[in-house]
């Protein structure tokens, strides 16, 4: 009925004569808090409805006053019994300065300082522009509503939901139901989620879908981005999904850094290479995505993946960068030191021939490796995708069945990440168990093993070479200890046991009857069975 009268009123205002004609402009009085007074109008008219409804009714230019809030329209019908207000055309409400609202129509209550602005919509606080339908403000408490689809505008920032909460006073948006969020650095779909229009920072609140800009995309339940200084944390198990690069992140949380682009992974951290066949856990893992490297710590865990007898790596600490990007020093003999960079450390001349043999790890302390086949222990090691070799450093140990290899420096060549060839410089020395209290032995200045089908196959040592071999009749009983001297000697195995010891350049030896064979006959310099620091199962990896 309200509609009514005020449409009938304003007809009546427009058709009206000369006496209509009035331009009122008052100050508003000390009460103006509890009321809307007015301030302007170019007409004035009112209306007596009964004894206790008065209507007020105005036209151009129209501006009302409540307290510090300001609203302006093309006309307005106001019933000071009702203490409504109903405004149209242009309808604009000032919020003391830090909030505007506009819209086509308005009705206000202004006991409880309520708005519902209705068609074309629109709030903003100078730094975002919220656009809907309907809106409901809540002039007190500087809360705007909508119910039935908005969005919000914030720089390039463009946010769409089917309801959201507008705080004024924090500046935060509460979006919920069918949430879209699009922006240059990326897009996102949640069922609901928190805005800051001044911070630009999004905090996620539920499940929440992002595809960043290099088309990453990124599954959360908590955490937020913070767009104006590129950075975010995402937490509850985050996962981020790179199909260029194929590969997979899952952590406790993950934060980002767009502009350093490093990304830190903490608790239960998972990368998984799908491009290599390489997966690396740790409680902590860093990648910088602009120089394309990768670190990991606290119970790191590298496993290369094969068919049957994938290889688990652990370390204090594993490294993973680009090969053309590595970075070395070299010093020549006259003492001059230069840098190489983009240089491999590698024995291939050829160059890596795709992107994920562009690649290499480098574990430092405690280096642990397990297979089915091999297991292996060092300071440190270096592995690259070019050529799939392992470099271990610093008192190397490699076992194979009941084969046991030492040295100073140990390379582990692998072919489709299986052992193909072992090679050790200097102080090379290799321990086969034939028994209990028997060792067949073999040592050299250096050694080439080889594999077949990741079994070893025979061991060759060259330079100083000697052994010492434990000769058995066909029952199996023991004969006598063979121990030879040769410049290049060989450990020839048939299904995975020591066969025989073929002395090929500089023969020389003893063979001792087994009751007459001292203990210093039955070993060779050096010797040390290191059997209790072999890794035997990945659960024992991390053992000390």
């Amino acid at each position: 009925m309200l509609r009514f009268f005020s449409l009938v009123a304003i007809l009546a205002l427009a058709f009206t004569g000369a006496t209509a004609q009035v331009t009122v402009t008052q100050r508003p009085s000390e009460d103006s808090g509890r009321v809307v007074q007015l301030v302007y109008a170019d007409r004035v008219r009112t209306e007596q409805k009964d004894s206790v409804t008065e209507i007020q009714i105005l036209a151009g230019k129209v501006h009302l006053i409540q307290g510090k809030t300001q609203f302006y329209c093309d006309s307005a019908i106001i019933n000071k019994f009702t203490k409504i207000v109903e405004a149209f055309g242009h309808v604009h409400i000032n919020d003391a300065d830090s909030i505007h609202t506009y819209s086509d129509y308005l009705i206000y209550y202004m006991s409880t300082k309520l708005a519902t602005l209705k068609n074309n919509a629109r709030l903003t606080d100078g730094k975002s522009t919220l656009t809907t339908n309907e809106l409901h403000y809540d002039v007190n408490q500087k809360i705007g509503e909508y119910y039935n689809g908005g969005r919000v505008l914030n720089n390039k920032t463009v946010l769409t939901s089917k309801e959201a909460t507008y705080y004024g006073e924090l500046k935060d948006v509460y979006f919920k139901k069918d949430v879209v969020l699009v922006d240059p650095s990326y897009n996102l779909k949640s069922d609901s989620l928190l805005y800051n229009t001044q911070t630009e920072i999004t905090t996620f609140i539920t499940k929440t879908l992002i595809e960043d800009s290099a088309k990453r995309k990124i599954t959360t339940k908590e955490g937020y981005y913070d767009l104006k200084n590129r950075v975010a944390s995402f937490g509850k198990r985050p996962i981020i999904e790179d199909t260029k690069a194929r590969t997979k992140t899952i952590a406790d949380i993950i934060d980002t850094d767009d502009s350093t682009g490093i990304t830190t992974l903490s608790g239960r951290a998972v990368h998984i290479d799908s491009a290599q066949g390489v997966s690396l856990l740790a409680n902590k893992i860093i990648t910088n995505k602009k120089e394309e490297t990768l670190f990991a710590t606290q119970n790191p865990l590298m496993i290369i993946k094969q068919d049957n007898d994938s290889i688990y790596v652990t370390a204090d600490t594993l490294f993973s960068g680009r090969l053309s990007k590595l970075i070395l020093t070299r010093t020549d003999s006259t003492g001059k030191t230069d840098t190489i960079r983009g240089a491999l450390t590698i024995d291939a001349k050829e160059k890596p021939k795709s992107d994920s043999a562009d690649r290499y790890f480098q574990g430092y302390h405690h280096v642990r490796i397990f297979s089915d086949s091999l297991q292996a222990v060092a300071d440190s090691m270096f592995y690259s995708g070019i050529d799939s070799i392992f470099r271990l450093y610093k008192d190397p140990i490699a076992w194979a069945n009941n084969s046991q290899i030492t040295g100073d420096t140990m390379y582990l060549y692998t072919k489709n990440k299986k052992p193909e060839r072992l090679y050790v410089f200097e102080n090379s020395f290799a321990i086969n168990k034939a028994g209990k209290d028997m060792f067949n032995q073999l040592r050299g200045n250096r050694m080439n093993g080889y594999f077949i089908d990741g079994n070893i196959d025979y061991m060759r040592s060259k330079g100083n070479a000697e052994s010492v071999f434990y000769v058995m009749d066909e029952d199996s009983a023991l004969v006598g200890i063979n121990k030879a001297q040769g410049d290049i000697i060989d450990l020839r195995f048939v299904n995975k046991e020591l066969n025989k010891v073929v002395i090929i350049s500089e023969p020389s030896g003893t063979m001792f009857p087994a009751s007459q064979a001292t203990e210093q006959d039955k070993i060779l310099r050096n010797f040390k069975w290191l059997e209790a620091r072999r890794p035997k199962t990945k659960f024992e990896l991390f053992g000390n």
